[in-house]
C-alpha cells in the first residue's frame, strides 16, 4: 500500500528536498506541499493524505495549531512531525496536540518511511531519542506538591532551613545538605530568625512545631 503524503515547511529549499528525498522512498507518494500551517489545512482538506510531514515552527499557523486542526477536522489523516526542535516544550505541545510521530530533520528515509507505516498502522512512529525522552519523562519522580502558604513571610528555602535546624544540623551540615555556602546558611537563619520572632535555635524549633511546619516525633498523619 502506497502512503499519500503532504510536506509542510516554511523553508523552500528544505521543502523540496524532503520532497525528493520521498520520492525515492519505496511506499510513498508525495501529493502536495505546503509553505506553512494554514496551506497545509487547506491541502489536506483538498486531498485527504493519509500522513501529513509538519514542520513545527511556521508562519500565519504553526505546526501545533496545523496538526490540532487536522485531527479535530480530517480524524482520517495522521501527522508525524518533521522538525529540528526536539525540546519538551515542543514535543509534549505537538503529541498533545495530535501528532503520532515525531521525527527530527537528521533522520534518515528509512526512519521517516518507518514512521509512517507506523502511524498508519496505528502505533506511534517516534525517533529513538524521543521515546527515550518520553520514558525518562514518565518515569520521572513526581513533582513535589507545592508547599503550602508559609507563615510570617517565610520562604521556601528558608523553611527548608528551618526543618534541618529541627533535626539537629549545623550550619555546616545544612549546608552540605542543601549543596549551599555556610554563609548562605547563615543569612537564611537570620532572616527567619528575624521573621519568625526568635532569638536563637531552640525556639526557632519550637516555632516550626507550633506552625505545622514540621512534625513532632511519633506523630501518625491521616
Amino acid at each position: 500500500m502506497t502512503a499519500r503524503v503532504i510536506v509542510a515547511d516554511d523553508q523552500a529549499v528544505v521543502r523540496e528536498g524532503i520532497v525528493m528525498l520521498l520520492g525515492l522512498l519505496p511506499g510513498i507518494e508525495v501529493v502536495g506541499a505546503a509553505k506553512d500551517g494554514e496551506e497545509a489545512v487547506d491541502l489536506v482538506a483538498e486531498l485527504a493524505p493519509d500522513v501529513v510531514l509538519m514542520d513545527l515552527r511556521m508562519p500565519r499557523c504553526d505546526g501545533v495549531e496545523a496538526t490540532r486542526r487536522i485531527r479535530t477536522e480530517h480524524p482520517g489523516t495522521q501527522v508525524v512531525v518533521l522538525t529540528t526542535y526536539a525540546d519538551d516544550e515542543s514535543l509534549f505541545a505537538a503529541l498533545r496536540a495530535g501528532a503520532r510521530g515525531y521525527l527530527t530533520k537528521d533522520a534518515q528515509g528509512e526512519e521517516i518511511v518507518r514512521a509512517v507505516e507506523d502511524v498508519l498502522a496505528g502505533q506511534a512512529g517516534l525517533a529513538p531519542a524521543v521515546q527515550r525522552r518520553l520514558l525518562e519523562r514518565v518515569t520521572a519522580p513526581p513533582e513535589p506538591p507545592a508547599p503550602a502558604e508559609l507563615p510570617d513571610g517565610l520562604t521556601a528555602r528558608e523553611a527548608e532551613v528551618l526543618s534541618l535546624v529541627a533535626e539537629g544540623l549545623s550550619n555546616r551540615e545544612i549546608a552540605q545538605r542543601l549543596h549551599i555556602g555556610a554563609a548562605t546558611v547563615k543569612t537564611h537563619i537570620n532572616n527567619l530568625f528575624a521573621k519568625a520572632g526568635v532569638r536563637d535555635r531552640a525556639q526557632a524549633v519550637r516555632y516550626a512545631y507550633q506552625r505545622g511546619l514540621i512534625t513532632p516525633p511519633g506523630t501518625t498523619i491521616t
